[in-house]
């Protein structure tokens, strides 16, 4: 009975901060009759779970520097980059290719024309790609499971990092949430987990990210730039930017949006 009452609980704050952008942590422990402790667990659980972020005396779920939304939000943000860098990465497809996708919404660009390369098998862990390319001729799809983040709606953690270890790709289609002093970052560690292990079971691998990346922090590092044989950015992204990721020893390919 506890944990349903929590879970109701949770589901409410999230769907409050969602249409408010911004809860405060004694509020809601008044509103609800719990203690402010209490509160903090619960924000805490939905921090881990990409729903929200904590901040000084609550939580946001306005994207941010440091929190780039669940994924309703990050559908909508920077569209046109996004469409261009997959129309970029699908030069890098070959009929025949098996070919990983991570859970981001430039990947999601990608899988909606990864048909034109085929016959070809893609793995991913991304529900809106799965359901995109099931039954779709010419693709076999491998879904991995784990444990369902509904932020992400992806399947992410431990089980999921597991599966990856046990299948090869040619090639690694990825993004990220932040670039800083040419790494890459997330602020979900299960995410990163997963992301570590497909960047080990692939021969080749994509980075795309569109500018605003190199703009924003992270909490766990995933990997250098010049870890990826190819990085795809927008043609936003300053020439000074483009620069210093060259000199790290990255191969950039910047890409025009219009």
């Amino acid at each position: 009975m506890n944990g349903t009452i929590r879970s109701r609980r949770r589901a409410l704050i999230r769907d409050r901060v969602r249409a408010d952008g911004f809860v405060r942590a004694s509020v809601l422990a008044e509103e609800f009759g719990v203690s402010v402790m209490t509160i903090h667990r619960d924000l805490d659980a939905l921090q881990a779970q990409g729903w929200l972020a904590r901040v000084r005396g609550g939580a946001t779920s306005v994207p941010s520097e440091t929190f780039h939304g669940d994924i309703a939000q990050r559908r909508t943000t920077m569209a046109q980059a996004k469409r261009a860098l997959a129309r970029a990465a699908l030069e890098r497809v070959r009929p025949g290719d098996t070919v990983m996708l991570d859970e981001s919404t430039t990947c999601l660009h990608l899988a909606e024309r990864l048909v034109e390369r085929a016959p070809l098998t893609v793995i991913t862990y991304f529900q809106p790609v799965v359901t995109m390319l099931a039954g779709v001729p010419g693709v076999t799809l491998i879904a991995l499971g784990g444990e369902y983040f509904p932020a992400y709606d992806a399947f992410l953690g431990l089980y999921t990092a597991e599966g990856v270890a046990k299948i090869r790709a040619d090639t690694l289609f990825m993004s990220t949430t932040a670039v800083a002093a040419n790494r890459c970052y997330h602020h979900s560690q299960a995410t990163v987990q997963v992301k570590r292990a497909m960047l080990a079971s692939a021969s080749r691998s994509v980075l795309m990210v569109d500018h605003t990346k190199f703009t924003r922090d992270g909490l766990y590092a995933l990997a250098p730039l010049a870890d990826f044989d190819l990085v795809l950015a927008d043609d936003g992204l300053p020439v000074a930017e483009q620069r210093r990721v060259r000199d790290s020893g990255a191969t950039l390919r910047v890409v025009a949006t219009r």
